[in-house]
């Protein structure tokens, strides 16, 4: 790493210590309390309810204020679920259930073993059949909801109040990706902004590394560390909603991060320990989905549901909508040429499920952004913060794989290559809401289907000048030298999110923002799109 680049990130790290966005602007949310949401809906005793379906199957995370000793109970209907405890205290609970009946609302019940109510009944509908006619779905997504309070990020009852807005379109399914938490231990700049920071410690304790994270003094950091930046979100406000969490590399309790000192990723087993439960924990893994294999990498293990994925995830919408979530950072390797992100067997799948006929859309959903580069390590593409300040490709970008870049060709090329589908991919990551389509990447022509690629926006990130990519790395997130690359709406470093509707015959994508530095936190309620983009093959 040249002593420049040494120089900005030790100064972008000294900078962004002291340049946290004032308080007093966030005034009527703090100090840092857990917020219940309740509104009009009795929330209880229950903390947070995130849950997740498919056609056939709900799979819903609970936590509570109050440790529940025996395992609650969950009538779905007419059948009884018993908790499955996803700690050791009893705090976090899941509940599983399958041989549901498609497209049905079913009425839930929490209640204690010994039959006392624990919240108000709610509502969740399950998913259409794939091979149900389905008319139209409506997706709501974002990326970059995590973050605390005492390192400056947006105080959890405004992101709170930008999730409600978005649910406020009566969304039929939510996919949050990546980026739920911001913790990071070990990258020489992460760590000082994040767990090495002495308030860190003194709020949340320190990890120790040799030691498990559930059942002993680990779990308890992670509670205070992770948990912290989770359910005072989310509340209880989608325990209508099914939503789709995919993990980035922040929720391994690192960022992506490539030195002389330290390479941060593939993870070590302690941050997949960490990624494991805070998963377990929290959030909804992905439910099975016949045409995705059984075994794919941390599939099917056995502290899960029958055909669970914790990192690859389908959501499929009747025979309108299959959307391909995939995280990029369990599987990578340092191979050079023959370098990948996805394991090959998940590459496969990807390409079987992108050319297949037996769905009218197919959009896939990564947890690392094609398109655009920030000049950052873990990237599809080798761009770099070059010497005079701008990104290039005429500089080698340190410990960057070229393999990552030939699968990012291949998978562009499978999407591209399906002639009578609209070609779309969301991603996240970066910090902005952007829109474009991508003509060339290398010597391979797109110029005949150009490939839609779309920033959703971050619901979170630190309002200050350093919770962005311009001001953390010196750049804006740019399109790659590598692509031919048109920008319809070039990246905005503000918090938003997208609205994204499927018909037969048509995506439209709805995308919204909110400007903190002109727009005051009551106008989130009446936010409307700024930009609207029909994408159609007639």
């Amino acid at each position: 790493m040249s002593s420049k680049r040494r120089e900005f990130f030790k100064s972008s790290s000294a900078l962004a210590l002291s340049s946290a966005i004032s308080p007093e602007i966030f005034a009527d949310f703090l100090p840092n309390k857990a917020q219940t949401n309740k509104g009009n809906w009795d929330q209880g005793t229950v903390r947070h309810i995130l849950p997740t379906v498919n056609d056939t199957q709900m799979l819903i995370k609970v936590s509570f204020n109050t440790l529940q000793n025996k395992p609650p109970i969950l009538k779905i209907g007419t059948q009884k679920v018993i908790g499955k405890r996803e700690d050791t205290q009893g705090e976090c609970w899941s509940f599983y259930q399958d041989n549901l009946v498609p497209n049905k609302q079913y009425l839930l019940n929490l209640t204690s073993s010994s039959g006392k109510s624990l919240c108000e009944t709610w509502p969740l509908k399950t998913f259409p059949a794939p091979q149900e006619q389905t008319k139209n779905f409506r997706l709501f997504i974002y990326t970059c909801a995590g973050g605390h309070e005492i390192h400056g990020f947006l105080p959890s009852k405004v992101r709170n109040q930008l999730l409600k807005r978005g649910l406020s379109f009566k969304p039929d399914a939510v996919i949050a990706n990546g980026d739920h938490v911001y913790w990071d231990l070990l990258a020489p700049v992460g760590s000082t902004l994040f767990a090495k920071r002495p308030e860190s410690i003194a709020y949340a304790g320190s990890y120790e590394r040799s030691s498990q994270v559930l059942g002993t003094s680990n779990e308890d950091v992670l509670k205070k560390a992770a948990g912290s930046q989770i359910t005072p979100v989310y509340g209880a406000d989608l325990r209508s909603t099914p939503v789709f969490f995919l993990q980035d590399d922040h929720d391994y309790f690192d960022n992506d991060e490539a030195t002389d000192e330290v390479i941060t990723f593939p993870p070590s087993y302690f941050m997949m320990q960490l990624a494991r439960s805070t998963q377990s924990l929290y959030y909804p893994e992905f439910l099975a989905d016949k045409g995705r294999p059984l075994g794919l990498p941390w599939s099917s293990a056995k502290d899960k549901a029958a055909g669970v994925s914790e990192s690859f995830g389908t959501l499929r919408f009747g025979n309108l909508a299959e959307i391909l979530l995939y995280d990029v950072r369990r599987s990578q390797t340092l191979a050079g040429p023959s370098a990948v992100y996805l394991d090959p067997e998940v590459e496969r799948w990807l390409n079987y499920r992108t050319t297949s006929s037996s769905v009218k859309h197919v959009v896939h959903v990564p947890s690392n952004p094609p398109g655009w580069t920030a000049g950052k390590w873990g990237e599809w593409y080798g761009d770099v913060l070059g010497k005079d300040g701008k990104l290039t490709i005429a500089e080698k970008k340190p410990y960057w794989q070229e393999g990552w870049l030939k699968q990012h060709d291949r998978i562009m090329t499978a999407i591209h290559s399906k002639q009578d589908r609209i070609p779309l991919v969301i991603s996240g990551d970066l910090h902005a809401i952007a829109l474009g389509n991508m003509h060339r990447s290398g010597n391979l022509d797109f110029s005949k289907n150009p490939i839609n690629v779309l920033l959703s926006g971050p619901i979170g990130s630190r309002p200050g000048p350093n919770g962005w990519p311009s001001g953390r790395r010196g750049t804006g997130a740019k399109p790659s030298l590598y692509l031919d690359f048109v920008e319809e709406i070039s990246p905005i470093e503000q918090h938003g999110f997208t609205i994204v509707d499927f018909t037969e015959d048509e995506i439209k994508i709805q995308m919204f923002k909110w400007d903190i530095k002109t727009q005051s936190v009551a106008d989130i309620d009446q936010l409307q799109p700024f930009h609207t983009k029909v994408l159609s093959k007639k």
